[in-house]
């Protein structure tokens, strides 16, 4: 069992080097739709998933070798860093098959969006931790402006493709759910005193490690081909390994559910690059709901008056 925590916290304002290091994550976490759409053309969005969480997994581990085994050898984190692992599997095998089915711009929205309201229930379950007014505000705002752009991010869905798009939307739920369960796993793990690189290395090590078995039977395929590998080192070592060491580095100080907010700027790059590069067309709805995200983005990040920093 983990060992006894400090009594929980209210969520507030995060400290400014903390939320730049989110906000810099979801940059670098909003090319990955686009680049996995321009793999080489047969390629396996699972596969890509796999790949990515998988290599980028032991990358990051390494980074932090010391750290993570650190990590590894306390019993009383075994428990939250299954927890985490089981986390990072499942985002990367749901994440890469909703943008497939519904689109870089609405799975991405989807997964993103509700990665706060289910890091916000695990909170409020296990550590009894309600949101204060201005984070429940801004995730309000935030979650509006989702669901007007998941609505509207695609201006002409063809009627053949609503059940694929439907099929999208709840893997990218599910993707969510995983996100959540890895950000909050992470928090709990550095809250018992561990290295935000140990911790989130931990995680990202075992559901790796566990993701290259899996794609063992699933197999590269495309992905085999010099275009595939320079995909997957891109993914594995930029979006995933990078920001990955960012978004620890912001959990010693966020709350899970801060974290998952502020990263909603991923649906923002993400969505703009659709339209940009990959070509898609979200309607009025769509830009007005892109609008109302970074309202709520803006309001979490910006720090209220009086708020004092403290150190990491």
């Amino acid at each position: 069992m983990p060992a006894p925590v400090a009594p929980p916290r209210a969520i507030g304002v995060p400290g400014a080097s903390h939320a730049i290091a989110v906000l810099l994550a979801a940059v670098l976490w909003g090319t990955t739709g686009t680049v996995a759409h321009f793999a080489p053309a047969g390629s396996s969005p699972l596969a890509i998933g796999l790949a990515t969480f998988g290599i980028g997994g032991v990358v990051l581990a390494l980074v932090s070798a010391r750290r993570v085994l650190g990590v590894l050898r306390q019993r009383a984190h075994l428990g939250w860093v299954l927890a985490g692992a089981a986390g990072v599997v499942l985002y990367p095998t749901a994440y890469y098959p909703s943008m497939a089915l519904a689109g870089v711009a609405v799975g991405n929205v989807v997964a993103l969006g509700s990665g706060p309201i289910f890091a916000a229930l695990l909170e409020w379950a296990i550590d009894r931790r309600r949101p204060d007014r201005r984070w429940s505000l801004a995730t309000a705002l935030a979650l509006v402006g989702i669901v007007l752009l998941a609505i509207g991010g695609h201006g002409g869905v063809e009627a053949a493709d609503a059940q694929a798009a439907l099929s999208g939307v709840g893997l990218a739920l599910a993707a969510g759910f995983g996100y959540a369960l890895y950000a909050f796993a992470g928090a709990r793990i550095i809250g018992h005193g561990e290295p935000a690189s140990g911790a989130m290395g931990a995680l990202f090590l075992v559901g790796g490690a566990a993701c290259l078995g899996w794609l063992a039977i699933v197999g590269l395929g495309p992905l085999a081909a010099p275009a595939g590998l320079a995909t997957i080192a891109y993914l594995a070592l930029v979006p995933m390994a990078l920001a990955y060491l960012l978004f620890g580095y912001a959990l010693r100080a966020l709350t899970s559910s801060s974290a998952t907010t502020l990263a909603l700027a991923e649906p923002v790059v993400a969505t703009l690059l659709a339209v940009l590069v990959v070509g898609e067309r979200p309607s009025a709805v769509g830009w007005t709901g892109l609008a109302i995200v970074a309202a709520g983005i803006a309001l979490l990040a910006l720090p209220s008056r009086g708020a004092s920093s403290r150190p990491a």
